[in-house]
């Protein structure tokens, strides 16, 4: 290979991570500076609910999302792969549910998925369901909905397995991690003694003072116990008011969410978006009723003013890469792919999801 950078990645959250994991990889020497501690607390990726659904978000978000979706599908497994502790990854598609009363907004959000699909490949058309198929699919909704949507093909994966085990890589490959430490682009770009090869600036909100365009997006996301609830695949209920998902994890550990409201409001959940989280779940499935609430969360997504990811180069040694915003386990692996290939040089891949932004 060629000869190793000294390469400096600022944040530790999900892009982070998987960045100094592929350039420790490399042979490269990192460094990484992180304003919070191990556990991820600082980042909005401990929080989110980690589904893998390309065609399910193409509902309310641009082409380009959608299809770094659809190329992560296929990096995720191979990144999980090269870790040394198992993270949960589940690819057994997901539903789409509504309650005969919304019927009429199901009907809308279906004709667009469908009108969406066309694009993508025969295996991942979504598929009506009804009677038989989804009870096989679900058997436990399926007396509770007549009809329903499925989504081949789409997934999920642990985000706190893998933000742990990507630490764990870390950790193997000697990678010096600086909790703790807030450090600004200007001590690493801008002076003279700086022997820093490459920096990535990853810090997603805490990068607001070099990037004045992000905005936090708050998201109230609740996990809970279910023993009594038995969903084997991550589904989406069709609500008036916001989109609701139920993604299942491991030993029936359900994460739902989730609002979206414009402000940087880290302040706990309000009593208004948890009964309605709560109550529609239960609409849902009424065993979530005896099941314990383990965390209520909420967070900021860190978003760009077109609610678009975007890669900036400051300097000839400086990358930020920032605005992910509800998205970022879905296009992570497309984001870490096309960064490494500007670090070689290659242009291909953050051109073609339209990544470079000069503003």
């Amino acid at each position: 290979m060629a000869e190793p950078l000294n390469c400096t990645v600022l944040g530790a959250g999900l892009i982070g991570r998987l960045l100094a994991h592929a350039l420790a990889a490399q042979g490269h020497r990192v460094n990484v500076y992180e304003a919070s501690g191990p556990d991820g607390t600082g980042a909005a990726a401990r929080v989110a609910a980690s589904m893998l659904a390309p065609l399910a978000e193409s509902a309310i978000t641009e082409t380009p999302v959608v299809n770094m979706g659809q190329y992560s599908l296929q990096r995720w497994p191979e990144l999980i792969a090269q870790l040394p502790a198992p993270v949960y990854f589940q690819q057994q598609g997901s539903l789409l549910l509504w309650h005969r009363p919304d019927a009429q907004q199901a009907r809308m959000l279906v004709d667009k998925l469908q009108i969406n699909s066309q694009s993508m490949s025969a295996d991942s058309q979504p598929q009506t369901v009804e009677g038989d198929m989804l009870h096989a699919l679900e058997p436990e909704l399926a007396g509770k909905f007549q009809q329903g949507l499925f989504l081949p093909r789409e997934g999920q994966l642990d985000n706190r397995q893998l933000l742990a085990g990507l630490l764990a890589s870390l950790q193997n490959q000697q990678v010096n991690i600086h909790w703790h430490s807030k450090v600004s682009l200007d001590e690493l770009v801008n002076k003279a003694t700086c022997d820093t090869d490459w920096v990535f600036d990853c810090r997603g909100l805490g990068a607001r003072e070099d990037w004045q365009q992000i905005r936090g997006v708050r998201g109230e996301v609740i996990r809970l116990h279910a023993p009594e609830v038995h969903i084997t695949r991550p589904v989406r209920l069709v609500h008036p008011r916001y989109p609701l998902y139920i993604a299942p994890k491991q030993d029936q550990v359900y994460v739902i969410g989730a609002t979206e409201i414009e402000t940087d409001d880290i302040s706990g959940a309000s009593v208004r978006s948890t009964l309605e989280l709560l109550s529609a779940a239960y609409s849902l499935h009424s065993g979530f009723a005896e099941a314990r609430i383990l965390e209520i969360n909420t967070q900021l997504r860190p978003t760009l003013k077109n609610n678009m990811p975007a890669i900036r180069r400051l300097s000839d040694k400086c990358l930020q890469i920032n605005g992910l915003y509800r998205h970022g386990f879905l296009i992570a692996p497309a984001v870490l792919d096309a960064v490494m290939h500007l670090l070689a040089g290659d242009t291909s891949l953050a051109k073609q999801f339209e990544l470079m932004n000069d503003e």
